[in-house]
């Protein structure tokens, strides 16, 4: 194996593939990228297991000569030392694969030597032929991440939990998350032969969002009994789903409202963040909101060793009773107003020991359900 390649190149692939690599692995192979040189294009793998990126780097992009390749081949070589070498190196850099798996690496003057693994020991890609697929723009499926992947549960007894379900039916897309104390749910108009539901791992949405933040205008995505496949161009994210039946939370959407408030977004999201600053963190961010009048909502919070704060702010619309107030988890509050870009938010209430319905006033495409704090 031998070629040439621009650093920036070489390093933002190595950057790419190195956020499904653990240092920390029990299997040595893991701790390293593959890297496979063919006639018309360079790729690089990494994985933890759960989680592989591949990434594909061909011989020009957008016109420009990049890549030469001399001779095919294949090396593992350690994550940690390729990324630090290749960030010192200054410029174009020359790889030629050793028969003792050794790698020689060169830009200009300097020369050094990388000792590689075995290739032959790295897992093989999940193969996703004849996979159920479905294409969504990038614009959109970075957005309902956004808006629900921060709800899922951190508690690693209940996996179930810890993922995200995407379920597609009647040509519709839900994504739900939930830590069985808020939920968020976002829907989507879907195009698709597809159906089913899946559970994906919290921890790939993440690394998904980092990946394709600047790529393609459209991500395709490959289904299988065990894998999802998310695949733009140069990039491939595979990602183990999580086993089981994902529990019917939809049935925990309130019908029976007693009060429904409009209020503005950005002025609501401000106040509840200064509440936060008193709500005391063993007390579940406890942040009481109360209805004084057609008008008027109350945010108040405190804390013995701090103090207290309290604010009136104006409510734009009003349906149903007043004088009702509830005690909300501040941090849950300020996650799904920060979700909501439309300037009003809809705030429905059920009573002081029901969950609170928070949506966009115009768009009910996005709902958030938050469980009230006991305050005895």
């Amino acid at each position: 194996m031998e070629f040439i390649i621009n650093k920036e190149c070489f390093n933002k692939a190595i950057s790419d593939v190195s956020h499904a690599v653990s240092i920390k692995t029990a299997i040595p192979i893991l701790s390293g990228i593959k890297i496979v040189a063919n006639d018309d294009c360079l790729t690089l793998l990494g994985s933890n297991s759960d989680i592989v990126i591949e990434k594909t780097i061909p011989l020009t992009i957008d016109g420009v000569s990049g890549l030469e390749v001399f001779e095919k081949g294949t090396v593992v070589l350690s994550a940690k030392y390729l990324s630090e070498i290749v960030k010192k190196l200054p410029d174009v850099i020359h790889v030629k694969l050793n028969g003792n798996r050794s790698v020689t690496i060169k830009s200009n003057e300097i020369v050094m030597n990388l000792n590689g693994l075995h290739s032959g020991e790295y897992p093989s890609l999940p193969q996703i032929d004849g996979a159920g697929y479905f294409n969504i723009p990038s614009v959109e499926l970075l957005e309902i991440i956004k808006q629900t992947a921060f709800a899922v549960s951190k508690n690693e007894t209940r996996p179930l939990l810890t993922g995200v379900n995407l379920s597609i039916k009647e040509n519709k897309l839900t994504c739900v998350a939930t830590n069985s104390h808020r939920l968020a749910l976002r829907e989507l108009p879907l195009e698709s032969k597809v159906t089913g539901s899946f559970i994906i791992p919290s921890k790939s949405l993440n690394e998904l969002t980092k990946l394709f933040n600047n790529e393609a205008d459209i991500i395709h995505i490959f289904i299988t009994e065990s894998y999802i496949v998310f695949q733009t161009n140069h990039i491939s994210l595979f990602s183990r789903l999580i086993e089981g039946n994902y529990p019917n939370v939809l049935e925990l959407l309130p019908k029976d409202l007693k009060t429904i408030i409009t209020v503005d977004t950005n002025t609501l999201l401000k106040g509840i963040d200064r509440a936060c600053l008193f709500a005391s963190e063993w007390r579940n961010n406890n942040v009481l909101i109360e209805i004084l009048d057609k008008s008027k909502l109350r945010i108040s919070s405190n804390s013995s060793e701090l103090g207290k704060i309290e604010e009136t702010q104006s409510i734009k619309s009003i349906r149903g009773e007043e004088g009702l107030s509830v005690s909300l988890d501040g941090s849950f509050l300020l996650d799904a107003l920060k979700a909501i870009k439309e300037n009003e938010v809809k705030l429905s209430f059920g009573g002081p020991m029901r969950p609170v319905l928070i949506e966009p006033s115009d768009n009910s495409s996005y709902r958030h359900l938050i469980s009230p704090v006991r305050t005895y």
